[in-house]
């Protein structure tokens, strides 16, 4: 059985950064496009960005210029590196992928910003 784990989550100030992290176990025979999506309480989850296996990035309006996504194609593992950190920024993270033919999401890993 495929899981996503993410790690990396935490509070931080604004204006800060974080690192998230997330790869599967299990066995991987294929994978497809990775990304990240939030969501808060009360609102539809929402993308937050998503990167190709050729390393194309795409990005939601509202974190460009601020987050990076990059992936280790050897690792099977998706980045987000966050930078200049906004309280509208509050929200749990979740890693999404193509696996073996069918779509996964990890457990969610929460990111506070506040100070």
């Amino acid at each position: 059985q495929v899981q996503l784990v993410e790690s990396g989550g935490g509070l931080v100030q604004p204006g800060g950064s974080l690192r998230l992290s997330c790869a599967p176990s299990g066995t991987v025979l294929s994978i497809g496009t990775m990304g990240w999506y939030r969501q808060v309480p009360g609102k539809q989850r929402e993308l937050v960005a998503t990167v190709t296996r050729g390393l194309t990035p795409r990005y939601a309006d509202s974190v460009k210029g601020r987050f990076i996504i990059s992936r280790d194609n050897a690792k099977n593992t998706v980045y987000l590196q966050m930078s200049s950190l906004k309280p509208e920024d509050t929200a749990v993270y979740y890693c999404q992928s193509n696996i073996n033919g069918e779509l996964y999401w990890g457990q969610g890993t929460r990111v506070t910003v506040s100070s």
